[in-house]
C-alpha cells in the first residue's frame, strides 16, 4: 500500500533527527528501505524475529521493533547503535512508521470509495455508511472536474496535481483510467461558478508552469449530496467529449455551456447523415470555399446582423447581400431568415460531429 520511496524518505528524516541507522524489512525478510548498507547484517536476525512472540528485542547490537497494521504484522524496524536512549528512539520511530501506515491506508480507503462512487459501483445504503465511516460529509456542495492531457502518462499528471492541490482534505484527486485526472471539489464560496473557474484556471496554470501546455478541463453541475457525485462526473465526461468537437479552442468547458451540442452528441450517426441528405441533397455544408464559410461564421457571430458583419469583414453591404443570395440559390436556405439560419447552423454542427466520430473509426 505504502511505497518503498515513502518509507525511505521517512527513515532518512528520522536518521537526521535521532542520528542512528535504521532499516525497514518486510515480513518475508526483504529490505525495503535502509539508511546504511551495513544494516544488511541484521537481515537474518530480522527473519527470525518475525516468528518471535516478542514485539521488540536486541540482537548483536541491533534493536528490532514490530510494526503492525490492524493487528497484522507488516514490517520490522531495525535500529542500529549503542546510544542509551536507543530503545526509546526506536519505539518512537516505529510509532511514526505505524502512524504513516494508518494515514496511507485511510487515504487509500477514501480514494477507493471515491472511485467506486464515481463509477456507480455502490448501493445507496453503502454510500452513506462508508462516507460516515471515512468521515466524509454526506451533504456539501461538490463538483466533479476532469483534467485531460495528451501526455498524461509520461508526466505523471495525477501526482503533479496531488502535490500542488491536495491541501484541502475535503477535496479528492484520483483517476479511474490512464488518460484523465478527476478532481472532486467541495465548494465553499457563495459564488460556485467563480470558485470552479478559479480552481480550473489555477490547475492549468500550475501544469503550464511544470511544462504541460495541452491541458483541458471540463466540469459538471454542482451537486449537494454525495450520492449525486456520479451524475456530476458523467456530465463532466460529456462536457470533455463535446468540448473537443464544438469548443476545441477552449481549455475550460462546463456542462452547462454545451447548449445544442449536447443534443447533437447523443444523435446516432445514421440519423445525422439522413438529416444532412434531406437538407442539402448530395452536398455537405462545409464543402463551400473558405470565403463563403468565413462569411457564414461571421454572420452567425453577429446574430444575423448584415451591417455589423459587412463592417467586420471589411466589405460593402451589397457584397455581403450578394454572397448570401448566392448561398440561398445553392442551398435553398436564406440565412437572413431565422429558421433557415438555425437549420444551417445545426447542419454545420452535425457535420463537425460526424467527422469527429468518424475519425475514431480508423
Amino acid at each position: 500500500m505504502i511505497s518503498n520511496q515513502i518509507l525511505q524518505s521517512t527513515i532518512d528524516g528520522l536518521k537526521a533527527i535521532a542520528r542512528m541507522e535504521l532499516c525497514v524489512i518486510d515480513v518475508d525478510g526483504k529490505m525495503v528501505a535502509s539508511t546504511s548498507e551495513d544494516m544488511e547484517r541484521c537481515l537474518q536476525s530480522a527473519r527470525s524475529f518475525v516468528e518471535s512472540p516478542a514485539d521488540s528485542q536486541e540482537v548483536a547490537g541491533c534493536h528490532f521493533f514490530k510494526i503492525y497494521d490492524e493487528q497484522q504484522l507488516e514490517y520490522i524496524l531495525v535500529v542500529g547503535g549503542q546510544d542509551e536512549n536507543i530503545y526509546m528512539l526506536g519505539k518512537m520511530a516505529a510509532f511514526q512508521v505505524q502512524n504513516l501506515l494508518v494515514a496511507y491506508k485511510e487515504r487509500f480507503d477514501k480514494d477507493n470509495f471515491i472511485k467506486n462512487l464515481l463509477l456507480d459501483n455502490l448501493l445507496l445504503v453503502d454510500i452513506y455508511s462508508r462516507a460516515k465511516k471515512l468521515h466524509i460529509p454526506a451533504e456539501a456542495d461538490r463538483v466533479v472536474m476532469i483534467l485531460e492531457c495528451s501526455n498524461n502518462r509520461d508526466n505523471n499528471v495525477l501526482e503533479l496535481v496531488r502535490s500542488g492541490f491536495s491541501t484541502n482534505s475535503r477535496d479528492f484527486i484520483t483517476a479511474v483510467d490512464e488518460n484523465n485526472v478527476i478532481v472532486v471539489k467541495e465548494l465553499t464560496d457563495a459564488d460556485n461558478s467563480r470558485e470552479i473557474e478559479k480552481t480550473a484556471g489555477s490547475i492549468i496554470a500550475y501544469l503550464e508552469n511544470e511544462g504541460i501546455t495541452d491541458s483541458r478541463i471540463s466540469y459538471g453541475t454542482v451537486v449537494k449530496e454525495i450520492k449525486e457525485v456520479s451524475r456530476s462526473y458523467k456530465e463532466a465526461k460529456m462536457a470533455l467529449d463535446v468540448g473537443k468537437i464544438f469548443f476545441d479552442e477552449r481549455s475550460i468547458i462546463a456542462y452547462s455551456e454545451l447548449g445544442i451540442g449536447r443534443l447533437i452528441y447523443q444523435l446516432p450517426i445514421p440519423l445525422c447523415k439522413m438529416f444532412i441528405r434531406e437538407i442539402f441533397g448530395g452536398k455537405s455544408p462545409d464543402d463551400f470555399d473558405e470565403e463563403t464559410l468565413t462569411t457564414i461564421n461571421k454572420f452567425f457571430e453577429n446574430s444575423l446582423n448584415v451591417s455589423e458583419t459587412s463592417r467586420q469583414l471589411f466589405i460593402h453591404r451589397n457584397t455581403l447581400v450578394y454572397r448570401l443570395d448566392k448561398l440561398q440559390k445553392s442551398t435553398g436556405l436564406d440565412l437572413r431568415v431565422f429558421e433557415d439560419a438555425i437549420t444551417f447552423k445545426i447542419a454545420l454542427m452535425v457535420v463537425k460531429y460526424m467527422k469527429y466520430m468518424e475519425s475514431f473509426e480508423y
